[in-house]
Parts: C-alpha cells; structure tokens; sequence
C-alpha cells in the first residue's frame, strides 16, 4: 500500500515526465541533456534501468547531439529535413523521457502512460512545429526559419525547466499548447472548403 507521500512522488514524477517529454517536441535532445543534468544534481531519480541517463557518458553524448541539433536547424532546408527526421525520434524521446521517471508503478501501466501522454504530447507538440516550419518556409523562403528555431530552443529550454523545478506548471503549459494545437486542427478542417 502507498503512502499519501508516495502517491504525490508518483505523480510528480508523471508530471515531470510529461513536460519534459513535452519539450522533446520542440527539440529531441535538450530536453534529454536537462534530465541527465537533473539526475546527477539530485533534482530527479531516474527508474531502474535507467541509471544511464545520469551519467558522464550521457552527458557527453546529450551535450554534443544537443549542440548538432542546435545549430543543424539554423540551416535553412536542413532544418526541414531534421523535421521528417525528429517527428518519430521526439515521441520516443518523449515515450523515454516518461519511462525513465515513473518508478514503484506496474510495469504495464508505466508503458501505457509514457507511450500515450509522454509519446503523444511530443507528437503533437512535434507536429506543430513541423507545420510551423512549413509554413515559414513558404511565406518567408526560409529567412523565418532562424527565428522559429530560436523560440522552439527557448521553448525547449523553459519547459525542461520548469518540468524539473516546477512539473505542475509544466504540465498545464503543455497541456495547453496541445489542446491549442488540436483546436487548430479542427479549427483548420472545419472551415476548409
């Protein structure tokens, strides 16, 4: 039986979770580098099995791909095809990102949340951008595209941040980006022709 303690811990590791995974839509690894960093300062305790996401080689390999992901988007068209690359790989970011917080849990439900809400909101938070991007693409001929890069890396950033310091907060941010992001969807469908 848990503890009311225990429950909250769960939660909060769900939460946390969640956010960052969230993040992962925006960029695939930073969000992975704030959990590593978070891990080895004792801000989270990563689940069994996932004891490497806190260590030095993770560091190292988190920082360089974060650095190459990074810069790789301020490349107008690279950018575009890191996007059909990142779509699947940020879900499994974020699928990881769950996975690697929920412990004390039955393994069955542990995978079910981090595939559906931690896969699910970096899809979807991955799929905005995409958009986003085209979007820039089209009507800019790429000169936007920096300026979309610079706010999906703050978003990163900040959400990761406020995941691990404050997962509540993260959380209803994005929940509320997804729900926008749907609306949208429909909203689009619905007055199309």
């Amino acid at each position: 039986m848990h503890t009311a303690i225990e429950h909250m811990e769960i939660v909060f590791a769900i939460l946390t979770g969640i956010g960052l995974s969230a993040a992962c839509g925006f960029r695939v690894f930073v969000p992975l580098l704030f959990l590593n960093l978070a891990s080895i300062y004792g801000y989270v305790h990563l689940a069994p099995g996932f004891e490497w996401i806190g260590g030095n080689q993770a560091t190292i390999a988190l920082t360089l791909a974060s650095a190459l992901e990074i810069t790789a988007y301020y490349f107008p068209l690279l950018d575009n095809i890191l996007d059909a690359i990142s779509s699947p790989v940020s879900m499994i970011a974020g699928i990881l990102a769950t996975a690697s917080l929920i412990t004390d849990m039955p393994s069955s439900l542990k995978w079910m949340i981090s595939i559906v809400a931690g896969g699910g909101i970096a899809g979807i938070l991955q799929g905005a951008t995409v958009v986003l991007r085209v979007k820039s693409s089209l009507f800019t001929g790429t000169i936007g595209n920096a300026g979309i890069a610079t706010l999906e890396l703050a978003g990163a950033a900040i959400l990761s941040l406020l995941a691990i310091i404050i997962p509540l907060i993260a959380f209803i941010v994005a929940a509320l980006f997804a729900v926008y992001w749907i609306f949208q969807i429909f909203y689009d469908k619905l007055k199309a022709p």
